[in-house]
């Protein structure tokens, strides 16, 4: 205790010098928390996103994830209303999920024949009333999904109704009557040459009843979708669009169409058994992952079930792309801090060794030995440590509600409305104890080289040094 007494009047002793070492630390300290802040924001942000429109996991049929593309039909999953009771209903992992859905993705073409203007399309099929539960998911109290909540104009009543992309709209000839903004520029020329059908996809529509609704009936848009059934013949199936949603991805944007799962199944099987081509699993925590995983792959074991399931991360690789990014930015910022305050203490811990060469050989002489003269050196740089850390936690508290009070605006990754600029510093739990205590270590280390030369001093020429 007498040591660091000593200590804290030492650092003292040339104010100027030791309140600019204990800056440089702040500043520093201000710095790790504000950028570490920003990007627990940006990690957590991107992860509800997709936790909210993908879920945390996604069963398929082993061999849909890698060639699925090509074939969906060929991978879907049959009674997999049973399957979701299977996992749903499992004494272990029924407290770890919030929601299990079907979905089912595809490929297709749509048509707009009023303007004569068809494109392909990726579609998916999902229902109305679980996407919107999901889409509540919010572990990290982000405050960000109401507008996306107030999107979803589907319901489960509404089984012809759908959405696609602003782009897809655009190219659909569509923007006056889903009042689609930026379109703006020539449309493309009608040809003089006459379309191949007589009017539209009909005369393929399998004649089952369910899609045969007249045109008068329904005043939103009309797009007609053709696919391949599974078993391989054209099949087609008119969706009534309601709106349209930015996806946020150019390419996505231009080919996305999402409907009722009842509208995909009929286009994709006809009369035939009504399959989805996976199961969403959304959990109540993130952390619950590798827990889930491990009893579903006993539960697809014990039941000979052939199939497979991947989590958020391997499903957007994008998500571990900008996280690897964000780690070795965060990393190499910390990094040039951390050298800053190195060199810093150095420099004031050298500066005080050599201003007091005369006291530590009087001292020496007195009978402290080079031990004590090491720890106290080391005391002071410890002392300066914990100051600067102290007082950057103390700013970088104070920056951080100023910041989030402001109510600056921006736009995340994978996002597409703007959204409050939060910095969440004390979301990661570590981020905070741990840029303390690495700092305050770090003064430590960097005052231990001064101090050995301090304590390895001959008595004999510090007492006669001027």
């Amino acid at each position: 205790m007498k040591t660091l007494h000593i200590a804290f009047r030492n650092i003292f002793r040339n104010s100027r010098r030791s309140l600019m070492t204990i800056l440089a630390i702040t500043v520093s300290a201000v710095a790790v928390h504000l950028f570490g802040g920003y990007v627990a924001n940006i990690v957590y942000g991107m992860q509800t996103n997709y936790v909210c429109d993908n879920g945390h996991l996604q069963v398929y049929q082993e061999g849909f994830f890698d060639y699925g593309a090509g074939n969906p039909a060929a991978y879907g999953i049959s009674r997999y209303q049973d399957l979701i009771k299977l996992i749903t209903q499992d004494p272990q992992l029924k407290d770890h999920i919030t929601v299990a859905t079907p979905i089912l993705k595809f490929y297709g073409i749509a048509g707009n024949f009023k303007k004569d203007a068809s494109k392909t399309f990726f579609g998916i099929g999902y229902v109305p009333s679980d996407l919107k539960k999901m889409r509540k998911w919010n572990d990290y109290n982000m405050k960000i999904r109401k507008s996306r909540l107030n999107r979803i104009v589907l319901s489960d009543d509404d089984i012809d109704g759908g959405i696609i992309g602003e782009g897809m709209a655009r190219m659909l000839l569509l923007c006056e009557e889903l009042n689609v903004k930026n379109c703006k520029g020539k449309l493309p020329e009608k040809s003089d040459q006459k379309p191949a059908a007589t009017e539209d996809f009909s005369f393929l529509e399998e004649s089952n009843g369910l899609n045969d609704i007249p045109e008068s009936t329904d005043k939103r848009p009309r797009l007609d979708l053709l696919a391949a059934t599974a078993a391989g013949a054209p099949n087609i199936v008119t969706m009534y669009v309601n709106n349209t949603e930015v996806q946020g991805v150019k390419a996505l944007d231009d080919n996305y169409a999402a409907m009722h799962i009842s509208l995909a199944q009929r286009l994709l099987y006809g009369k035939g058994e009504k399959k989805a081509t996976g199961i969403v699993i959304q959990l109540r925590h993130t952390k619950d992952i590798p827990f889930v995983k491990a009893r579903l792959e006993k539960l697809f074991d014990e039941n000979r079930l052939n199939l497979e399931f991947k989590d958020y991360t391997q499903i957007v690789p994008m998500y571990r792309q900008v996280i690897s990014f964000l780690f070795a930015l965060f990393s190499f910022i910390a990094t040039i801090m951390g050298v800053i305050v190195l060199f810093t203490i150095i420099n004031t811990m050298t500066m005080s060794v050599m201003e007091r060469v005369d006291e530590i050989g009087t001292i020496r002489a007195l009978g402290l030995r080079r031990s004590g003269i090491l720890g106290q050196f080391i005391a002071e740089g410890l002392l300066l440590g914990v100051l600067g850390a102290t007082l950057g936690t103390v700013v970088s508290v104070i920056a951080v509600t100023g910041i989030n009070s402001a109510g600056i605006m921006w736009t995340p990754p994978n996002y597409v409305d703007p959204v409050p600029l939060k910095i969440m510093v004390f979301l990661n739990p570590f981020l905070a104890p741990g840029c303390w205590l690495g700092l305050v270590l770090l003064a430590v280390a960097s005052s231990i080289f001064p101090a050995r030369k301090a304590g390895k001093m001959v008595i004999v020429d510090a007492l006669r040094h001027v």
